[in-house]
């Protein structure tokens, strides 16, 4: 079965309004592939998702970058995914590496908030990655495996789950994984989903990439079998964005 070419955007804590406007303006002006061959999401900082849900073409969607693992409450600061469905936003961005290292979030936390947010009926982009010392003590595949099964172990159905790999040594670095790096991990992923989760969906999830993509190094990376698309961070926030988006065309054509 042929997995639908994803690429979302994560501008993290950047922008302000008229920047904000720009960078929508441009998204919408691009010409990229259709929603046939590739699905794209952006993900504003909670202050702009409503306003650039609002400016953006209507096929792209937009995601928050975080939710609470709960229904909402005396949590201050926390943003609900029944306040998100509410405002009619469709994705939500979990276990994202800065949150694991900067928020203390652990695997089992993450778990519970991606079972939390897809029983809400969000979808969500999870996160999962090693950092440059796990890598070079050779444990890539042990770490983003009990990052995956903390997620396995909480939900049914990974129909609404799109994976995101990001080698924490890659993100905003300028370091990226060599696409034959990015396939190894992939690869495994999907060998490790196909074990203990199940064939059907071992083939169906999407696998992206993240860390350091941008338009000089996309195309080569989406050519890899088991790289679905990409979590685009810095890159997101400029022009090339529209290359990375366009690279959906070298899987198609495959």
């Amino acid at each position: 079965m042929a997995r639908k070419f994803f690429v979302g955007g994560n501008w993290k804590c950047n922008g302000r309004t008229e920047e904000v406007k720009k960078i929508v303006t441009t998204l919408n002006q691009a010409e990229v592939p259709s929603e046939d061959d590739v699905e794209v999401v952006v993900s504003p900082p909670f202050v702009f998702l409503t306003y650039v849900k609002s400016l953006l073409r209507p096929d792209f969607q937009v995601a928050a970058q975080n939710c609470w693992v709960r229904k909402g409450g005396a949590f201050t600061g926390e943003v609900s995914a029944e306040m998100l469905l509410n405002l009619g936003i469709p994705w939500v961005i979990l276990g994202h590496s800065e949150r694991r290292a900067l928020l203390g979030e652990s695997n089992e936390f993450v778990g519970d908030k991606v079972a939390y947010a897809l029983s809400q009926g969000l979808k969500v982009i999870a996160c999962i990655g090693e950092t440059l010392e796990q890598r070079e003590s050779g444990s890539t595949v042990e770490v983003v495996a009990a990052q995956t099964k903390a997620i396995a172990e909480k939900i049914s159905s990974w129909e609404n789950v799109v994976l995101a790999y990001e080698p924490v040594w890659a993100i905003g670095t300028g370091k990226v994984a060599t696409p034959a790096q990015a396939q190894e991990v992939h690869s495994e992923l999907r060998d490790w989903i196909k074990s203990n989760v199940g064939l059907e969906v071992a083939a169906s999830l999407r696998i992206i990439y993240g860390g350091s993509v941008n338009g000089a190094n996309c195309k080569e990376l989406a050519a890899q079998p088991d790289v679905d698309g990409f979590l685009v961070g810095g890159a997101s926030l400029k022009p090339e964005f529209i290359d990375i988006i366009n690279a959906a065309t070298v899987k198609k054509n495959a």
